[in-house]
């Protein structure tokens, strides 16, 4: 995996992975799961990552292994909220 150096003086964009998934869907996400699709095609995939990560490209990075789209829950403090009677 290639890591990004960015000049000094520059807002710092998170790196953003592309790739293909086991189904050979193109697959979008961020390094921090802030944001992240599938799609049908690189070129969708390129534009999205380039849409979303404010015209970085330099911070986008298309790896040659399978890559998944990963979804995590936020659980809250106290749980689900249940009424008492």
């Amino acid at each position: 995996m290639k890591l990004v150096e960015f000049p000094s003086g520059r807002r710092k964009s998170s790196t953003v992975f592309v790739g293909k998934n086991r189904f050979g869907n193109w697959v979008v996400r961020e390094q921090n799961g802030n944001f992240g699709g599938l799609f049908a095609s690189r070129a969708q995939a390129l534009k999205y990552a380039l849409c979303e990560n404010g015209q970085h490209p330099e911070a986008i990075l298309e790896v040659s292994r399978e890559i998944e789209l990963l979804f995590t829950t936020v659980s809250t403090k106290h749980g689900p909220n249940k009424s008492t009677q």
